[in-house]
């Protein structure tokens, strides 16, 4: 079976879990930017985890689908329509054949996902089926979708779970103020006092400039200390020689404001890394929609390993109050 895409919305991606093992030589992980909400939608229509889903952004595709199916449609809240009728999110739907699936204007965040009984079915390409659109690798011919393209579903798998729809209670807030956790380095001894104080101390907007490489906050900017730049490391305060980054590495390139690191930003370069956010948490920071207003909070290496062990209780407590038979 298969949907063929009648309009593609403003970026929709085929992402899965990652790529990951490639970051060495230059390759980002990729996968979805909110995994908790695209795994949760590989859940409701009994999809392993590493399955494959459409990623929308802001305005969702309009497909068709040549067979009966099953879809769920999680994260950021969105009108979805199966012929024109409202139907639920966050819920196992069935589709017949031919049936045409649209969406309104999305309600909050920036991405949804489009999650099908057997999974979207592209190839895999270096043990992802994740799009790169900056490489042209993986996904649908590596790039975004656009109107006519095929995309083929594998056939089922699993058994979806005994619970049609997640409840509300474990479904994500889509706010417009984000405490977000950070771990401190490699180089916030570069920063003043003041630099560090207003990094932790202030609030940060999310500007429009976010996508799946990096989030631009706009604040009262920092201030570095004065040294004289080391040979091979640029003449603005904030470089250095060059460096690898962690995914959810917190750049400040130019010297004032932040730039953090997502599921598609290159692997090294010049610029100092002055903390970055906790595994934990790159979901909810995916999830921010441009103005919304973020607080910074230094944490432990001890307590961001605390959170990553209680983001997996809580994905596993899900799963047991939906009783996944699979």
């Amino acid at each position: 079976m298969a949907f063929e895409i009648k309009s593609p919305g403003l970026s929709t991606t085929v992402q899965d879990r990652g790529r990951t093992g490639h970051y060495n030589v230059g390759l980002p992980q990729c996968g979805s930017m909110d995994q908790y909400s695209a795994e949760l939608g590989n859940v409701l229509v009994g999809n392993g985890a590493d399955a494959a889903v459409l990623e929308c952004t802001y305005m969702g595709p309009t497909f068709t689908t040549d067979a009966d199916a099953v879809v769920a449609v999680t994260g950021a809240p969105v009108d979805l329509k199966v012929n024109g009728e409202s139907r639920p999110t966050w819920t196992r739907v069935a589709l017949s054949a031919g049936d045409e699936v649209g969406f309104g204007v999305i309600q909050g965040g920036t991405r949804f996902y489009v999650a099908v009984a057997g999974g979207i079915d592209v190839p895999v390409v270096l043990g992802s089926r994740s799009t790169y659109v900056l490489g042209g690798v993986g996904g649908h011919e590596g790039r975004k979708l656009a109107a006519g393209d095929v995309l083929p579903v594998g056939a089922p798998s699993g058994e979806p779970p005994a619970a049609e729809s997640v409840p509300e209670k474990f479904r994500p807030a889509y706010e417009l103020d984000q405490d977000i956790r950070i771990v401190l380095g490699l180089y916030d001894h570069r920063l003043t006092d003041e630099g560090r104080a207003n990094l932790l101390e202030s609030e940060w907007t999310l500007t429009p400039v976010a996508d799946r490489m990096g989030l631009r906050y706009d604040g009262p900017g920092v201030t570095w200390k004065e040294r004289v730049q080391p040979f091979g490391a640029g003449s603005d305060p904030s470089n250095i020689v060059d460096a690898g980054y962690a995914v959810g590495s917190i750049q400040i390139p130019g010297g004032t404001q932040p730039i953090i690191l997502h599921r598609d930003a290159v692997s090294g370069g010049g610029y100092a890394m002055v903390g970055t956010v906790i595994s934990a948490d790159m979901d909810r920071l995916a999830r921010a929609a441009p103005g919304t207003r973020t607080r910074f909070l230094a944490v432990s290496m001890d307590e961001a390993l605390a959170a990553r062990r209680a983001r997996a209780d809580l994905l596993a407590k899900v799963r047991a109050e939906l009783d996944v038979r699979s």
